[in-house]
């Protein structure tokens, strides 16, 4: 029996220290927390990385504090479009879903996706047939409705692509990108990675960001380490970021920290922003980011416990 260990996300950002309400960044620390304790218990009695991941991004999704699930933005039309991502490190299987609006925890659909079916990722309507076929709870798109996210919506829907967030008294401008998502270990040294979104605010109609994508924004592999990535996504795509850093360590001998800080780079170097989550088998952990902020959390190998928002 190895090391265990798991570490989460609720996206990066420009916050600064002060910008958030007492209060509200009580609410943060105590729902990354929760998070993490859900999945570190499944750990802890011989639960599978897959079963941590995939519980620890449900309770961020079920939280209108992050943008996933209940707490997704609006794109350009005014709908919720939610995309997620499930890796097991173990047999590299994978699942995705994209642009789904009625299905309460899109991880679950992932997950789903990889455990019945051949193949990694399906979209839309027939993403949420699947779900109904698969007895995964459906809502009615009401459930989503957030007010602050929607005053955000309306205040930018005129322009472009926006990642500017306004709400909780932010100065105007303040980018936000709440991606969520977990990495983890388990006691037979299995990985897995979990990511799931809402997107971007005001984004077009159909737009898919890395989350979903394998190898991108999620990518969990038991030779080098399992990744979950926030930020904004089309510089992720374009970098492959999660597999990058499992390439680095498999084939240039890297350390996760060296990987990590290498990917991150090339994300900046074109002008990136954003960060992630990852560990590997011996349940070392690296959370890297290019911006102010970002919520995050783990429980290491040693059981100590971290949850933070700003640098």
């Amino acid at each position: 029996m190895g090391n265990y260990a798991i570490a989460i996300h609720g996206g990066a950002g420009s916050l600064m220290t002060g910008t958030v309400s007492p209060e509200k960044e009580k609410a943060y620390h105590e729902k990354l927390t929760e998070a993490l304790e859900l999945g570190y218990s499944i750990l802890s009695k011989d639960g599978s990385a897959v079963d941590a991941v995939e519980a620890a991004v449900r309770v961020l999704e079920d939280s209108p504090l992050f943008n996933a699930g209940k707490g997704s933005v609006f794109n350009n039309d005014g709908v919720n479009e939610m995309d997620a991502a499930i890796m097991n490190g173990k047999t590299l299987k994978a699942g995705a879903i994209a642009e789904v609006h009625t299905i309460r925890n899109p991880i679950s659909c992932a997950r789903a996706v990889m455990e019945k079916t051949k193949h990694v990722l399906l979209a839309s309507n027939g993403a949420e047939k699947f779900a109904k076929e698969s007895g995964l709870e459906i809502v009615d798109s009401s459930y989503f409705y957030d007010e602050e996210r929607h005053a955000q919506w309306v205040a930018t829907k005129n322009n472009d692509v926006d990642y500017s967030w306004s709400g909780d008294g932010m100065p105007a401008g303040t980018k936000k990108f709440g991606t969520v998502g977990a990495v983890a270990v388990d006691k037979e040294g299995n990985i897995a990675a979990a990511t799931s979104t809402g997107g971007v605010n005001n984004k077009k109609f159909g737009r898919v960001g890395d989350s979903p994508i394998i190898g991108a924004g999620t990518y969990a592999n038991n030779k080098t380490c399992a990744v979950s990535c926030t930020g904004e996504g089309e510089y992720f795509i374009r970098n492959v970021v999660a597999y990058d850093i499992s390439a680095l360590m498999e084939y240039r001998g890297m350390t996760l920290a060296q990987a990590t800080a290498e990917a991150m780079k090339k994300v900046a170097l074109l002008g990136g922003e954003g960060g992630l989550v990852s560990i590997d088998a011996q349940g070392n952990i690296s959370a890297p980011f290019n911006t102010s902020s970002m919520f995050r959390g783990w429980i290491n190998a040693a059981g100590e416990k971290f949850t933070g928002i700003f640098r």
